[in-house]
């Protein structure tokens, strides 16, 4: 199926309520990505699902950018194939209805929307119901999908829980498994989540290992390469931000700054002003410090879980045959 293949995952087109800013980075980003696949001598090129963000409603904004931008990618490999993630599907449990399926006519692109396998290599959409049962049984040396595993990452601090389903050790005869889904960046053995295309949110914030990936099967490794200009998310103190060795702004930054110094209400829109317009920063949001009395304890803090941590144990401690685990953890993350 290919020789050399450019890959990249969860752009999530329309997110931040269809933002014109977003979509306008996700067809930057496009660009560079074919720009990057093209040095590097890719004929293929592969998405891992999360074309779009929100299921239940698109823009034509969203929709022009999508279209623009598939087109590109249809035009710019021997192949491209895309496939649906669970933010492109109605249903959760089904994928006959789906944000992407036009992507089938347009020319370059092959749209997969159900479990494919051929030439050693499986392309995987969004599992539903029992299809993670058919994981176990593969050949293929390099498997494509967008997969929910235990113990991996769903953002910087809290791990998936274990779900009863689909775990790493089902992958018993693939080389290489890729996946979407998750979007922090990173690797369990045979098992590499790509990292969404950029950076989206405060979730996050400081981890700039985003981008694409390359498989050669010649080689028989992937690579990784950061979008240097990707938008980027910091989260520091104010004294840290005045501060011009630490280096905290620059363009497309948004910035959630602590004010640890005593500030009036003009001088704190003054440094808004000022770092928007200097450094090209697209957001500031100044967080007043909460002043706290000194209290005597001998709680160990760093035992305190985060809402996710407690809210991922609590589900997973639910024993009935009436809820679905991995439903009820869709609709908190949806939340």
């Amino acid at each position: 199926m290919f020789k050399k293949a450019a890959v990249f995952t969860d752009i999530h087109f329309g997110l931040k309520g269809n933002s014109r800013v977003h979509n306008t980075d996700c067809e930057n980003f496009v660009d560079w990505f074919i720009e990057q696949a093209q040095k590097e001598g890719c004929e293929t090129g592969i998405f891992c699902g999360d074309w779009h963000h929100n299921r239940n409603s698109l823009n034509l904004t969203t929709m022009q950018a999508t279209l623009r931008s598939l087109e590109k990618l249809g035009s710019s490999f021997e192949q491209f194939f895309i496939f649906t993630g669970n933010h492109d599907l109605y249903y959760k449990d089904k994928r006959d209805i789906a944000s992407t399926n036009f992507a089938r006519h347009i020319p370059g692109i092959t749209w997969i929307n159900d479990y494919t396998e051929y030439d050693n290599i499986a392309i995987v959409p969004w599992l539903v119901q029992d299809e993670w049962r058919k994981i176990p049984e593969s050949k293929a040396k390099y498997m494509f999908g967008h997969f929910e595993l235990p113990s991996f990452y769903m953002n910087a601090m809290v791990k998936m829980p274990e779900h009863g389903e689909l775990r790493a050790e089902h992958f018993k005869n693939q080389d290489y498994v890729f996946s979407g889904h998750f979007h922090k960046r990173q690797k369990q053995g045979k098992i590499h989540y790509i990292g969404n295309a950029f950076p989206h949110n405060f979730a996050d914030a400081g981890d700039d290992a985003r981008g694409m990936m390359i498989i050669d099967r010649d080689a028989d490794k992937p690579k990784y390469i950061n979008w240097k200009d990707c938008p980027k998310y910091r989260t520091t103190t104010l004294s840290k931000l005045l501060d011009p060795e630490a280096k905290m702004a620059g363009d497309k930054t948004y910035l959630r700054v602590t004010i640890d110094l005593p500030i009036s209400f003009e001088e704190a829109q003054f440094i808004k002003e000022t770092y928007i317009s200097q450094f090209g920063c697209r957001e500031i949001v100044l967080i007043p410090q909460k002043q706290i009395e000194e209290i005597t304890t001998e709680l160990d803090i760093s035992t305190f879980e985060s809402v996710d941590e407690i809210v991922a144990k609590e589900i997973e401690a639910i024993e009935s045959d009436n809820f679905n685990k991995r439903t009820l953890m869709d609709i908190y993350r949806d939340l």
